[in-house]
């Protein structure tokens, strides 16, 4: 398995450091009875995608944004199934302060609570989907996250589950580790490596700044 040399790592949110599977299926599928939209529509490509994203494709006669509201602060306070991804506590205790950040596609509210939730800590770079314009597969989340940690792209390195962030990672120049938790490692072709479980990557350093990411 490749080894990667970066500045900083980038996480992605769901599926990679918490597992939100159970919980983001049943808001969806709830919303989805109330509106009379297709649940199995909506899981088909709500994975890694801005909320409000997902309604202007299936629901583009609603407020998208309204709904999108709604649907996340209720989300945020409703952490039933939410749990550690195991290995993610291990793996962000092992990277030196000030070197990694979350880039989700949820909301900050959400994204905050969901950390703190299951017992991680809030990175002081946390870029959420109040934060940009365009939404993961569009590179800027990821470009964001690049600037905010204050390192080029190509010296970040990311942690995906979905196709969209990882496409988003590397329209942005930046180096994908893809984890098969909510997807195949079929599906994730496009990131440079891929391990099934976090406790496959290790973190080190050069001897100087520069961090040294093994998978196993």
């Amino acid at each position: 398995m490749p080894s990667f040399s970066c500045s900083a790592i980038l996480f992605d949110l769901d599926g990679v450091l918490v597992d939100s599977t159970r919980a983001v299926d049943r808001e969806w599928r709830e919303w989805a009875q109330r509106k009379g939209v297709d649940g199995d529509a909506i899981m088909a490509i709500a994975h890694g995608v801005r909320t409000v994203e997902v309604i202007r494709r299936v629901a583009p006669h609603l407020d998208a944004e309204a709904e999108a509201a709604a649907i996340e602060n209720h989300e945020a306070n409703d952490q039933r199934g939410v749990t550690v991804m195991p290995g993610a506590v291990e793996l962000v205790r092992s990277i030196p302060g000030g070197r990694w950040g979350v880039v989700t596609s949820g909301s900050r509210l959400l994204a905050s609570n969901r950390l703190r939730y299951c017992g991680l800590p809030v990175p002081e770079v946390l870029v959420t989907s109040d934060d940009v314009t365009n939404g993961k597969p569009h590179p800027e989340p990821y470009l964001k996250g690049a600037e905010r940690m204050g390192v080029a792209p190509a010296e970040c390195l990311v942690v995906e589950d979905a196709p969209a962030g990882i496409q988003s990672a590397r329209a942005g120049g930046e180096s994908v580790i893809g984890l098969a938790s909510t997807y195949p490692a079929s599906k994730l072709v496009e990131a440079d490596a891929v391990v099934e479980r976090l406790g496959q990557i290790r973190v080190g350093l050069d001897g100087g700044r520069k961090l040294i990411v093994r998978t196993e």
